[in-house]
């Protein structure tokens, strides 16, 4: 449940009744807005049944909360989170671009596309260290040492890193060299990898299952947050449907509707959820129409030659053309391409 105080109540109203709750072993969670701050109880609440909370000094009102997902419900947290990744915010007044290799392959192939990124406009380097694969005999990844050229070129660029994580091992590995972590479509609910993640601190970019709905996926989110770590992103890359077209049908509705249930920003991925770079620019563009915080775009300097997902990967010429087009777009909706 949540109790939402009056406007104006005192900070020693406040404390009462956060007393209170934790005395009879609920955890609390405050979020402060400009006028009202909310109270979330996480626990069971029958055990405040006697306890006259809707009558105590402060208190406005009190309220269920249904859903299952408590800590990334909105009604907990009113106010958008804002995470920031390195020096990029998320969620914030301006769109974020992450942009990279699909995987990290060589020392030459990162900084070349560190740096042409950045001169585009992205402010988050992408690459993938450690790759799972639907075929075994696929490239799996670099692991540790990709994960040493991505830290590279975050010296030499500036640009803050993002990547994918798969087991314990990858993430003791990676919080050495990354800023952000991703859990990817297939280990969305891998509820120990969720928790493992959550305990390191760093930002966590979840994304959304193949077949996943978005209950799920924010109940996901919500083993992440429930380990104490505030800085989750969504990133909808596309669900599995009947059509064959595309590698996954792009559900944009999902952007309207996470906003409606949730305060965390929710990015979009369309490299993912086409498979074929034709269609990243005009998805890109409906994905900033519709309201997303970010964007994440696969680049390679030869996309021919890529060891991973060639054909959805842009050029740089390509890249720094959807920059170029995304700009008026991301300012008329109040979120400028920096």
């Amino acid at each position: 449940m949540i109790i939402i105080m009056k406007p104006g109540a005192s900070a020693a109203a406040i404390d009462n009744i956060v007393e209170i709750i934790q005395n009879n072993g609920l955890e609390t969670h405050l979020s402060t807005g400009h006028e009202v701050t909310i109270i979330g109880v996480v626990g069971d609440k029958t055990v405040l049944a006697d306890k006259n909370l809707e009558i105590a000094e402060g208190v406005d009102r009190i309220l269920p909360v249904t859903e299952s997902y408590k800590l990334a419900n909105k009604k907990f947290h009113p106010e958008p989170t804002v995470v920031t990744v390195g020096n990029a915010h998320i969620g914030g007044d301006s769109l974020v671009i992450m942009s990279g290799p699909c995987a990290v392959e060589s020392a030459e192939q990162v900084m070349e596309t560190a740096v042409a990124i950045k001169k585009a406009g992205a402010q988050i380097l992408r690459g993938g260290a450690y790759k799972p694969r639907t075929s075994p005999y696929s490239f799996q990844g670099m692991e540790e040492d990709g994960l040493k050229l991505m830290k590279e070129a975050r010296e030499a660029t500036g640009l803050p890193v993002v990547c994918e994580v798969t087991s314990q091992a990858a993430i003791e590995a990676a919080v050495k060299y990354v800023d952000m972590l991703q859990i990817g479509a297939r280990n969305m609910q891998n509820f120990f990898l969720l928790k493992e993640v959550g305990k390191t601190g760093l930002p966590v970019l979840l994304k959304r299952g193949l077949s996943a709905t978005i209950e799920e996926w924010l109940n996901a989110a919500e083993y992440i947050l429930a380990e104490g770590n505030p800085n989750v992103v969504l990133c909808e890359r596309g669900i599995r449907t009947f059509e064959t077209a595309t590698r996954n049908t792009l559900d944009l509705s999902a952007i309207p509707v996470i906003r409606s249930k949730s305060h965390l920003p929710v990015i979009v991925d369309p490299s993912h959820a086409t498979g074929v770079r034709d269609y990243v620019k005009p998805l890109a563009l409906a994905a900033v129409a519709a309201g997303a915080d970010g964007l994440m775009i696969e680049t390679h300097p030869c996309p021919e030659k890529a060891l991973s997902d060639g054909p959805q990967s842009l050029t740089f010429p390509q890249f720094e053309e959807l920059c170029a087009v995304l700009r008026p777009i991301a300012s008329l909706m109040g979120k400028p391409l920096i």
